[in-house]
């Protein structure tokens, strides 16, 4: 028979006991309080806890004494008074597990602070009090500014608990993704209507909900920050103090921290940096957190009983305004639940499936292709096979479907970006969003985002004006910003468009000029010179700033368009306004191609880069000493390239009159391609052309065809920029 397990030391058990207590506390709910069924668990864990501290040094058997006396009174206490006792618990439990393992390691116990020994009828930890409307003749202090850089507000903070749960972990950082989504936009929201109940309890309810999964992921400094804001949120909550402009700093200040937290854990769960420590300025927010619930609101708003319902916004438009502004737009409702459910699923496994749907569609097409190609078919195979092609169609935009998302996260990160670059650069600015509910390919989105934040930056930086400048030119003081997205043509279009100062052909040109990055005769009209905006180390602007003018950014914007085989369009008028228009696939796994002929080959150019085909006449072909072969294509001579000699294909085509020309283009640069002939146009699954061909220029992937070739897919961005001198032939 075995023996018994013996007893845990009393620090041991003293410490598991506190783990229960924190798990309580992370969870408990001020707003279910009452009854005695918020006091029944913590009175009891106290009550376990007490007789196993009786051997532990004072204070320590003490102050849970105390405690056990908060919580036995928290069920029949008014609202504000739970709060003040919740935050001391906070506080107390803190504190007491600090001198657990004080007591349990033999060392000296830490100090107890001033909040854990104040008499019960005041404040501790500096939970919100009741509002008191200030005397208008004495001055009231303000918060001090909120300084995150300062590494005397910061502390190393580990990040990857050693006995953590790897799966565990990635849930964490999954769901906090989207609580820290919920927190910023509802934030941002509250910043113009700081009265909205609804949005005040969404945004409490995710801190609320950080802070407990905080505690169960054992994260000490997460789940204190939290609770720590969650005090200022529920003081707005229940009308003891607005949200200000400090406040709402604070609380931004610490979803950064939040953020940065959980992109480090993320990476060092998959084993990237392990045991890195991150330097938060949590002792700062902290600091700053009790600072502005110390401080009277400058504009206090007292609790609504009845709150006048707001006019709903447009569903396919909503706005965000850098303050201050006049006249706030309705704020969006982001948060409305819905009735349908979801899960998570690796995206390894849903790109596993995308591919075996593609490799069904590439068979499919075989199979009907070969068995159609005799004179006859049977009439219940063709039958067949129609259902079968059916189906297959189905399923693949299903399976597509399962990659797409709106783009509306990535619209509503550049919510924050415009209100904290706005504010930096004193200037009132208004975003309007446009088509949030848009889908894309999960993995056009991701690419689409710092192209996105780079070209928003510039419009707050250069084309916005400050509100002087605007009203001097008869503008309203805000500038507007508007983001849109739709669909157009099987394509998804992203426009950002300004109402600020505009761009100047002349500045640009002369810019241009002085960097050489043109000639001094070169004949180039206004399009062409917007153009430029886009050339490596292109910079209008006067000085370098923390914003701009290092010349990096725009020819790195449109590379990464072009990567993911979308394109950029600029349009501009002085004093007006600019606009860029993005032109993006609605994903990455197929595309939409023009099949053509160069002998026996077959190549596939993408949809999107071509403007027009056509078969030139006699004499429209010449050719120019320097810059090779040109085509005549509506009075305008475009450079032409035979892709035969080019992939050393035999052609059957040796007059240009004799073929076709499909005239391609990349910003404002065009090529025409002369090919055998055109064979129709169809959408095709990408293939990887692997590493023995990476190197190889031209080529941007490969299709599995109807018939089973393999069709190679045109790089048409690499292929129009060809140097003169590597694309002439003999004519």
């Amino acid at each position: 028979m075995e023996s018994p397990l013996p007893p845990l030391p009393p620090a041991e058990n003293a410490r598991r006991l506190l783990e229960q207590v924190g798990l309580e506390l992370a969870f408990l709910d001020l707003a279910a309080i009452g009854g005695g069924k918020a006091g029944s668990t913590l009175p009891g864990l106290l009550g376990q806890l007490l007789p196993t501290a009786e051997s532990a040094p004072e204070p320590i058997p003490g102050l849970i004494a105390t405690a056990l006396g908060w919580t036995a009174r928290m069920p029949h206490a008014p609202p504000h008074e739970v709060a003040v006792v919740a935050d001391r618990l906070a506080g107390w439990h803190e504190w007491m597990t600090e001198a657990v393992t004080a007591w349990d390691r033999g060392q000296s116990l830490p100090p107890v602070p001033p909040s854990l020994t104040a008499p019960d009828g005041h404040a501790a930890g500096g939970a919100p009090q009741p509002a008191v409307t200030p005397a208008t003749n004495v001055p009231q202090p303000e918060p001090r500014r909120l300084v995150i850089d300062d590494p005397a507000g910061c502390q190393d903070v580990p990040v990857l608990p050693a006995d953590s749960d790897p799966e565990l972990v990635r849930l964490f950082c999954a769901e906090s993704q989207d609580l820290l989504r919920d927190i910023e936009q509802g934030v941002l929201v509250l910043e113009t209507t700081p009265g909205d109940p609804e949005m005040l309890a969404t945004v409490f309810r995710a801190f609320h909900t950080f802070k407990g999964n905080a505690a169960v992921m054992k994260l000490v400094v997460l789940q204190r920050l939290a609770h720590d804001v969650e005090s200022l949120l529920d003081a707005a909550r229940r009308g003891a103090r607005s949200l200000d402009r400090a406040a709402i700093d604070v609380i931004l200040a610490a979803a950064d921290v939040f953020g940065q937290f959980v992109a480090e854990i993320g990476q060092q769960v998959e084993g990237v940096n392990v045991g890195r420590t991150l330097s938060l300025p949590v002792p700062a927010i902290l600091e700053a957190v009790a600072a502005v619930l110390a401080t009277p609101a400058t504009a206090l708003t007292p609790p609504a009983t009845a709150p006048t319902p707001a006019a709903p916004a447009t569903p396919a438009t909503s706005e965000t305004t850098a303050p201050p502004v006049t006249a706030p737009p309705e704020a969006p409702r982001a948060f409305a639940t819905t009735g349908t459910s979801s899960i998570r699923v690796d995206t390894h496994k849903l790109d596993g499936l995308i591919d075996l749907v593609g490799e069904l569609v590439i068979a499919q097409s075989m199979v009907v292709q070969g068995t159609t190609s005799g004179r006859q078919t049977d009439e219940h195979l063709a039958r067949a096979l129609g259902r079968l092609r059916s189906i297959t169609s189905d399923l693949q935009r299903t399976a597509m479907a399962l990659r797409m998302i709106p783009v509306r996260g990535t619209f509503q990160k550049m919510t924050r970006l415009v209100r904290d670059t706005a504010v930096e650069l004193g200037k009132d600015i208004r975003l309007v969003l446009d088509g949030e509910d848009t889908e894309l390919d999960r993995t056009v989105i991701e690419q689409l985002g710092d192209p996105l934040v780079h070209m928003i930056r510039n419009a707050i930086d250069h084309g916005i004006e400050p509100p002087a400048a605007r009203e001097a030119a008869g503008k309203p003081a805000t500038g507007t910003i508007r983001l849109s997205a739709f669909h157009q043509g099987g394509f998804v279009v992203i426009r950002i468009t300004d109402d600020g100062r505009g761009l100047d052909p002349t500045k640009i040109r002369s810019k241009a000029l002085e960097r050489g990055l043109i000639a001094a005769d070169a004949g180039l009209d206004d399009r062409e010179v917007l153009e430029l905006i886009f050339a490596p180390g292109f910079s209008t602007a006067e000085q370098v700033t923390g914003l701009s003018g290092r010349g990096v950014g725009m020819d790195v914007v449109r590379r990464n368009i072009e990567g993911i085989r979308g394109k950029i369009e600029i349009e501009s008028i002085p004093g007006a306004g600019t606009t860029f228009t993005i032109f993006m696939p609605l994903t990455l796994a197929i595309i939409e191609g023009l099949l053509v002929a160069v002998g026996d080959q077959r190549y596939v150019v993408p949809t999107l880069a071509v403007r027009e085909s056509l078969r030139p006449l006699p004499g429209d072909v010449t050719t120019v000493q320097g810059r090779g072969e040109l085509v005549n294509v509506r009075g305008k001579l475009v450079p032409l390239l035979r892709l035969g000699p080019h992939f050393g294909v035999t052609t059957r085509v040796a007059d240009a009159a004799s073929g076709i020309v499909v005239v391609v283009e990349a910003g404002q640069e065009c090529r025409g391609l002369l090919v055998d002939d055109l064979l129709g146009k169809q959408e095709v699954v990408i293939k990887s052309l692997g590493e023995t061909f990476a190197g190889r220029r031209g080529f941007a992937g490969a299709a599995i065809l109807g018939d089973g070739r393999v069709g190679l897919i045109l790089d048409t961005n690499a292929l129009v920029r060809l140097k003169p001198a590597a694309a002439e032939t003999a004519a």
